[in-house]
């Protein structure tokens, strides 16, 4: 028996049926179930902790919305697990006084995406059509080293990924175990890569 496509969508009507439904999101006109776990998202809260205490050290007019989508095109839009956007820029984005929607990247500085069981899309898909945006700094954030050996190395370890886009495309700088992370972002930022694993332990 052969089976029909499923429909495909497209952004406005994603985020008409889906926009307030933190597991989705569309690529491809595809919905994708991003597939959340209690540990991601304790990841995802440390990250957004650890940028916030920055943030705040530093008086930056900076936001980390809770929820935020990123239309990349007609048929695509990403909903990162953590998003830095420069509050002063927003005045720039048509759709964000009524909608928590990006459409440019003018207010983003920085990405961070915590890898699940589709990973393929934050160490392939997300890298290529970022650097196509222009977002300036993409983290993957590997803590159960599921991304595969040509991204992590041999043997898998836990891994970030801190991308930095040079022209079209990321440069990309690897950091497991104890190491400290470099941002561009957050050049003065205090943490390990361990720390970040630890946080998606029980």
């Amino acid at each position: 028996m052969v089976q029909a496509n499923p429909k495909l969508l497209s952004v406005d009507d994603f985020i008409a049926d889906y926009g307030d439904q933190d597991r989705y999101e569309l690529i491809d006109g595809e919905l994708i179930d991003l597939e959340p776990t209690g540990l991601h998202e304790q990841v995802i809260g440390f990250v957004v902790r650890k940028l916030s205490v920055e943030i705040d050290r530093l008086d930056l007019p900076y936001i980390i919305p809770h929820r935020c989508l990123i239309r990349v095109s007609d048929d695509t839009a990403f909903r990162p697990d953590v998003i830095v956007l420069d509050k002063t820029q927003l005045v720039h984005e048509p759709l964000w006084r009524t909608q928590p929607v990006v459409t440019s990247n003018a207010a983003i500085k920085l990405i961070a995406e915590v890898v699940s069981t589709n990973w393929q899309n934050d160490y392939a898909r997300k890298v290529e059509d970022y650097a196509l945006f222009g977002i300036p700094e993409y983290w993957i954030t590997d803590y159960l080293a599921l991304g595969g050996r040509e991204y992590i190395g041999q043997p898998k370890r836990p891994t970030v990924t801190v991308c930095q886009l040079a022209g079209e495309f990321y440069d990309k700088q690897l950091f497991q175990q104890d190491e400290s992370l470099i941002s561009p972002t957050f050049p003065e930022l205090q943490l390990r890569a361990s720390a970040i694993f630890a946080a998606g332990q029980l």
